[in-house]
């Protein structure tokens, strides 16, 4: 059954259905991500306190290696050593795991923000099921983890090794090196192990968020009854009808006030209605281009203004076209006339403007 599923799930998941497994926090998540920004908060570190860091744990431990027997052992002296070496050591490694802590949480975020579902606190008789845990651990899934590991495993060894083969007959000297010797090489080896292991995660943490991101895609894909039965909810969703319902609206008043500029007349009452008519040459009767009451009329008046577009009061006249058009409809004939009078003023006006200027 669960494979005749997966082959009826032929399709792209929708962006609710992402949404939806996000909200429940199925997300991608990739932990060779995770461990790359470990590696950088861990080279890191290393780069900028390994000296400091080891010289002041050395200074801490050197009455211990050098003179242990002058330290005392009774039981108050020994809890004031133990109190002062722990808040040494603490304050020293504190930055260091600090920084490794933020860059945990940083592989974590880049990934995707941090979501809290409930969903998954719930108590599942799957999690607890024998056989689903025997699934989990045989799995596809598993088996693929297990592979990854092994390569990953098996190229970081052969890094590590690369870069440690060449000091093979060093390290067995090292030992008795001097302090101010030794540190400065090991810390000098660590950082080019850090390099090399990094360089090749990055590769790896690249390739394996790829592989996690279309294995989550095939996850959420969708049957064609799926589709359709998210459409049907959406469609009956309220909120979303609402939503729609407002975006139609505004794209119909966007059109209407590109209109504005080409009317030939506002008729205003003088706040409260405005109706824009445009009559042509060759028209039947003028129509009505845009319409509004209230704050739309006085944004209908002003788009006039900045236009050179005619404005003209006459409340009865411009609350009975209000009343009577709508948008891309003819005047009524009851109206003919008093609309053919506005509109002959304003032919008489602008002619007479032109012959101003012209003059």
């Amino acid at each position: 059954m669960a494979e005749q599923d997966d082959q009826e799930k032929t399709e792209e998941p929708t962006g609710r259905k992402l949404e939806k497994a996000r909200e429940e926090g199925d997300i991608v998540k990739s932990q060779e991500v995770n461990y790359w920004f470990v590696m950088m908060g861990g080279a890191l570190a290393v780069g900028m306190m390994g000296n400091s860091l080891a010289h002041s744990m050395l200074d801490t431990l050197r009455v211990f290696l050098a003179s242990p027997q002058d330290i005392p052992m009774d039981r108050d002296h020994l809890r004031l050593v133990v109190l002062n070496v722990g808040s040494i050591v603490f304050g020293a490694l504190a930055v260091p795991l600090g920084i490794l802590v933020v860059s945990a949480i940083a592989g974590n975020v880049v990934q995707n923000m941090p979501v809290f579902s409930a969903k998954s606190m719930k108590p599942s008789f799957s999690k607890i099921s024998p056989k689903q845990g025997l699934e989990r651990m045989f799995g596809a899934k598993s088996v693929m983890n297990l592979f990854k590991s092994m390569v990953k495993f098996a190229v970081v060894g052969g890094v590590v090794t690369s870069i440690v083969w060449p000091y093979r007959d060093q390290l067995p000297l090292m030992m008795t090196w001097d302090v101010s010797l030794l540190l400065p090489a090991v810390r000098s080896m660590a950082l080019k192990m850090f390099g090399g292991v990094i360089a090749v995660m990055t590769i790896m943490a690249g390739l394996d968020y790829l592989f996690e991101y279309f294995q989550w895609m095939k996850k959420q894909r969708m049957s064609k009854q799926e589709i359709k039965d998210e459409h049907k909810q959406m469609e009956g969703d309220p909120k979303i009808k609402g939503r729609l319902r407002q975006m139609r609206i505004e794209r119909s008043r966007r059109r209407m006030m590109a209109e504005v500029p080409k009317a030939s007349v506002v008729i205003m009452n003088p706040t409260h209605y405005a109706v824009a008519l445009k009559y042509e040459k060759g028209m039947g009767a003028p129509v009505c281009v845009a319409k509004g009451v209230d704050a739309l009329a006085l944004r209908i008046r002003a788009l006039a203004e900045e236009n050179d577009v005619a404005v003209v009061v006459n409340p009865p006249l411009a609350r009975a076209l209000h009343a009577s058009v709508d948008l891309d409809q003819e005047v009524p004939p009851e109206h003919y006339k008093a609309v053919a009078e506005v509109i002959g003023y304003v032919m008489r006006l602008k002619a007479k403007i032109g012959r101003r200027r012209s003059a």
